[in-house]
C-alpha cells in the first residue's frame, strides 16, 4: 500500500508527498482539502512525489476539473519527470498551462 500526504504551506499553496497512485488516490479528503483554498489560484508542489501512475495522472485531471467548476485554476510546480512523461504520452501536458 502507497501512501501520498498533502501538507497545506499558506491558504493557497500545497505539498504532495509520496506516491500518487491507485492506491493512494482514493482519498477523497485530498482533494476536499485542496478545494478550501480560499485564492483563485491553487499552487500544488509535486517535489517530494516519488512515484506517479495513471491514476495519479488523472487524479491531477479530477481535481483540476473540481476546481475550475470553482472559477479556480491548478498550478503544478516541480513535476517529476515520471508525471511529465505521463502527461505528454496522454496529450494533456497543455491543460495545466
Amino acid at each position: 500500500m502507497s501512501s501520498l500526504s498533502l501538507s497545506r504551506q499558506n491558504d493557497s499553496q500545497f505539498s504532495l508527498e509520496g506516491e500518487l497512485t491507485r492506491f493512494s488516490v482514493a482519498d477523497r479528503t485530498l482533494v476536499q482539502q485542496l478545494l478550501t483554498a480560499n485564492e483563485d489560484t491553487v499552487s500544488l508542489d509535486l517535489k517530494n512525489v516519488v512515484h506517479v501512475d495513471t491514476a495519479g495522472l488523472a487524479w491531477l485531471i479530477d481535481t483540476l476539473s473540481q476546481l475550475r467548476k470553482q472559477g479556480k485554476q491548478l498550478q503544478l510546480e516541480h513535476i517529476p519527470d515520471q508525471l511529465h512523461k505521463l502527461m505528454l504520452l496522454g496529450q494533456v501536458d497543455n491543460i495545466f498551462e
